[in-house]
């Protein structure tokens, strides 16, 4: 018998268990010990029906995807499943913590289902740019109908046991798998209950078989956020054949449009965002075993923004947050936005309705910085200057307790020199948050020369229990996000000087698959916070400049590089933008030509990706993974594109090298050439990809 899986008798109850920890995730080892156990089971006399339950913390939470792009191994799933749902004796699936991907596929091909409150089933394959390859997309609309199918499948997120039980996924909600399950089987038998094969039963596709509406609508309403990517129009299809084909038609539908899915760029970019967000949050270079430090109370100071969407990403987690202002006004200002926002969603249906009320019971708001001492995390998020950020420090010195972890939420400034207004500067790192922090899912967490690596582990773990994507950065200016951002701003302003508009500009970054482009970004962040600074730092921006000297200062003003109609945020192109572009080139006589939007393509992208060699060679950043993940997460980069890194392995990184030597010279602009990594990996043919293989195997 399998070392996985093993079957057990309890009078006339087979009881088949896989214990295949952390998971039970469906290997070859699994599988193959499934299909034993159910063939022992089926042909044992004694036994008349059968339960199948998972030891551990959860039942099947989906494929091994350590397998894909391997050669398959034997059995295959869909030959399990066909084992499982021919058995002539009644087989119950009985479900605790997540039945997800080929989970549910397992427990779908079984003729009953029960699962305990807490549990979670669904179908996220379309999140790794797949479709369910083992029947899910055939047999969950027979057993839910195909609107709930389509939001199970399309979006990708589970339901809980409730929602399953009223609509037919499970049959019961039990106390425990192993007694619920067993006691379930009891009952069949008693009332000799025939078995339900989900594949022989039509009866929930009749009302959209009659009204095709009825399941196009649900696609349209599940697709409408789906721009550019192709798995969750492939799943809608594919839904669509348990309306239109007999089952074994639909199946081998379904598996060629796994098998063409699973060779796809997208598919394969979108595995590798998943691994690469597992990976960072590995930490280079930290003793193995070093414990988190405890953190039952986060201070944050300033109830601004950002500090205002910090202190909802903890309430959000059941992290009681000491909020911190230096006056009354500001305290009540911060705190009626988290109250509206948490109203928002509970109106939405986001969030439970007595959740807003519960997170803001979690928040303690004070004036004054002396009132952090009961904090073990402290958050700044104070002004972005160095004097400020040192000045506070300094204070948290004095009143923080011993052992406290002291952050900074700074997006651009050195952690080292913040660090050393403190007398324990291996409690001082950098939690770099994105805005609106409640909603952006990436923290930088920034290594600073003196960060004790207990204080890291703590972050790293505290941005995870947050739901964060943490990256561990080193110090530099604007660390991995902000410094390649620099590079593609660097060039959207030199391309205007060139005879390209905002638009084109902002159109060919769109179309590449980002939220924004460059110009409508600094028309959202106000124009003239970069026009204050520039002035501070005796710079100069000819257009820039004059859009922010007409009061231009973007939407806030109703108008910037774009205009802005009252009450909206979409941006029109304005002539007088144009009009004054052609005089700032005038005057400065400059010559315009036209620009392809393949040329604006490599000059908004190669800079960032030159950028993140020099980010990788001088250790900023420990994997080109982690560079991917910041923009992933951060920045909005396309997930079927994999990150910035991932892309250029795609486009060949000699191309990106060969082009940037050309814009350098094109443009006479020397911080155009290629970086010498990108020069070294293009010369020898290899890959950024190659780099981390290169430090696994050391």
């Amino acid at each position: 018998m399998s070392e996985v899986v093993k079957l057990e008798r309890h009078d006339e109850v087979g009881i088949v268990t896989v214990n295949s920890p952390p998971v039970n995730a469906l290997s070859a080892a699994v599988r193959g010990g499934i299909l034993e156990c159910i063939k022992a089971a089926v042909a044992d006399p004694a036994i008349k029906g059968i339960v199948l339950i998972c030891a551990g913390r959860t039942f099947i939470a989906g494929a091994d995807i350590t397998e894909f792009g391997k050669p398959p191994k034997a059995p295959a799933l869909n030959d399990v499943l066909s084992e499982i749902e021919n058995s002539p004796k009644p087989v119950v699936a009985a479900i605790h913590g997540t039945a997800l991907g080929g989970g549910l596929e397992v427990a779908l091909a079984c003729h009953f289902r029960v699962a305990v409150k807490e549990a979670k089933l669904g179908l996220p394959e379309v999140k790794l740019g797949l479709l369910p390859g083992a029947g899910g997309t055939q047999r969950l609309p027979r057993a839910v109908g195909p609107e709930l199918a389509v939001k199970m499948i399309v979006g990708g997120d589970p339901i809980g046991a409730a929602e399953a039980l009223k609509n037919g996924l499970i049959e019961e909600i039990v106390e425990g798998p192993a007694s619920g399950g067993e006691a379930f089987v009891r009952k069949l038998l008693a009332e000799k209950r025939p078995l339900r094969r989900l594949r022989d039963d039509d009866s929930r596709l009749a009302a959209a078989k009659a009204d095709r509406s009825i399941f196009t609508n649900a696609v349209a309403a599940m697709t409408k956020k789906s721009r550019g990517l192709e798995a969750p129009f492939a799943a809608a299809d594919a839904v669509g054949y348990a309306i239109d084909f007999p089952f074994d038609e639909g199946l081998k539908k379904e598996r060629e449009g796994f098998l063409k899915l699973v060779a796809s760029d997208q598919s394969k970019a979108q595995r590798y965002a998943f691994f690469a967000e597992r990976e960072a949050a590995k930490i280079a270079g930290v003793p193995e075993g070093t414990k988190s430090r405890p953190v039952n109370r986060v201070a944050i100071l300033g109830a601004g923004t950002m500090g205002g969407g910090i202190a909802m990403s903890f309430a959000n987690a059941g992290v009681p947050v000491t909020l911190i202002e230096t006056g009354e006004e500001q305290l009540k200002r911060g705190l009626g936005i988290m109250q509206k926002n948490w109203e928002a969603t509970a109106a939405r249906g986001g969030i439970p309705a007595d959740a807003p009320a519960k997170r803001m019971a979690l928040i303690t708001s004070v004036v004054g910085i002396e009132n952090v001492g009961d904090a073990d995390l402290v958050i700044e998020a104070v002004f972005e200057t160095m004097a400020v950020k040192k000045e506070v420090f300094g204070k948290l010195d004095q009143f923080a307790k011993p052992g406290a972890v002291l952050a900074s939420n700074t997006s651009y400034l050195n952690i080292d020199e913040i660090a050393k207004s403190t007398k324990r500067p291996q409690d001082v790192l950098g939690m770099h948050f994105f805005s609106p922090a409640n909603v952006m899912k990436l923290c930088e967490i920034v290594r600073a020369d003196k960060t004790a690596p207990d204080v890291l582990v703590t972050a790293v773990t505290i941005a995870r229990k947050i739901a964060k994507v943490p990256a561990v950065v080193g110090v530099c200016d604007g660390f991995v996000g902000n410094r390649m951002l620099a590079q593609r701003g660097k060039q959207s302003e030199k391309l205007l000087f060139e005879g390209a508009l905002p638009q084109q500009v902002d159109a060919v970054v769109t179309k590449f698959g980002m939220p924004m482009g460059p110009f409508a970004m600094g028309d959202l962040a106000g124009l003239d916070i970069g026009w204050r600074s520039r002035k501070d730092r005796g710079i100069k921006s000819e257009i820039a400049d004059a859009l922010c000297e007409a009061g231009r200062f973007g939407q806030k003003t109703g108008k910037g590089y774009y205009k802005y109609e009252a009450g909206s945020r979409s941006p029109l192109p304005d002539p007088e933008v144009e009009k004054l572009i052609d005089e700032t080139l005038l005057r400065l006589g400059r010559k315009k030509r036209a620009v392809s939007d393949e040329e604006i393509l490599e000059r908004m992208m190669y800079p960032m990706i030159n950028e993140g060699a020099k980010i990788l060679e001088e250790g900023i950043a420990a994997r080109p993974s982690d560079i991917d993940v910041v923009w992933l997460y951060g920045y909005g980069w396309p997930i079927y594109r994999g990150g910035p890194m991932f892309w250029a392995d795609t486009v060949g990184l000699k191309h990106i090298a060969d082009r940037l030597a050309f814009y350098a010279k094109e443009t006479n602009d020397p911080s155009l050439e290629p970086a010498p990594l990108l020069k070294k990996l293009a010369a020898e043919g290899k890959t950024f990809a190659s780099l981390a293989a290169a430090s696994k195997a050391a």
